[in-house]
């Protein structure tokens, strides 16, 4: 591995049943089983490690009727790392399912684009529609955590360590960004939910959560000019992401897979 490459991880946190129209803008007329599962990311080498997103916990669980598989502490810990020692997180967006847990990393900066803080403390979160993905406990827990100084705001496309950018998509929200990371099999790209299924990007479909159509369908064509190719894209909630690569560790299987390897054919 050279110096600036990084090993990359999903760790699987949650599970939530669904059908395939639910998953589409417009529906979908094959209406098949088509579950989300819910991920953080790990993103490490010898010097330093970034945790992407931070998930949910017991009570988000509940309230929003989602199986807990696995708290993402347990995952951190099954990689050896404990949260409150991490020292960088990565908010692709404040979507409950992205930006809770923020208890478990009181050491982290926080990386976010300045347009999704914008958005989730402006005038549309007036709206329920609008304001229904997001939590306002975990918004205000950001906000603390601006005044505390453990913020980084960034605007657009931004290097924020050798070998780790994050690039402003929009689309599902107004300000959500992608992860993109140097590997042992060159530039990996943590899609989070700019693509929250590979059907998505291979189809050119869109999710019916949607802040923006135009962008998140633009925004594939964004993710495949910044990944290797196609195969170095990682969608943000598809559960093929486990079985096309392998387990981080032994008894890791279908809980934590490494994603700096090569997929599964």
């Amino acid at each position: 591995m050279a110096h600036d490459d990084y090993e990359i991880h999903a760790v699987k946190y949650a599970h939530h049943p669904r059908r395939s129209p639910e998953n589409f803008l417009g529906g979908d007329p094959h209406d098949t089983d088509m579950p989300l599962d819910y991920f953080v990311w790990v993103v490490r080498n010898a010097e330093r490690t970034f945790v992407v997103d931070t998930g949910f916990g017991e009570d988000m669980a509940r309230q929003r009727q989602r199986r807990l598989t696995q708290p993402v502490g347990e995952g951190l810990r099954a990689l050896g790392i404990d949260a409150a020692t991490v020292s960088d997180v990565v908010i692709t967006h404040m979507h409950y399912d992205h930006a809770g847990n923020l208890d478990l990393f009181p050491a982290a900066r926080l990386h976010i684009q300045d347009t999704e803080v914008q958005y989730v403390t402006g005038r549309c979160m007036c709206h329920d529609l609008m304001r229904h993905p997001y939590d306002v406990g975990h918004v205000t827990t950001l906000v603390r955590r601006v005044y505390d100084g453990h913020v980084c705001f960034h605007d657009g496309a931004e290097e924020i360590a050798p070998g780790i950018e994050v690039h402003h998509i929009g689309g599902h929200t107004r300000g959500i960004q992608c992860v993109r990371v140097r590997t042992r099999r060159s530039w990996v790209v943590l899609a989070s939910d700019t693509s929250h299924f590979y059907a998505h990007m291979e189809t050119d479909r869109a999710f019916p959560i949607v802040h923006n159509v135009e962008l998140m369908l633009e925004g594939f064509g964004k993710l495949r000019k910044l990944a290797t190719s196609p195969d170095h894209i990682i969608p943000g909630h598809d559960p093929l992401v486990l079985s096309r690569y392998p387990a981080s560790a032994a008894g890791l299987e279908g809980w934590v897979a490494r994603l700096d390897a090569d997929p599964r054919r």
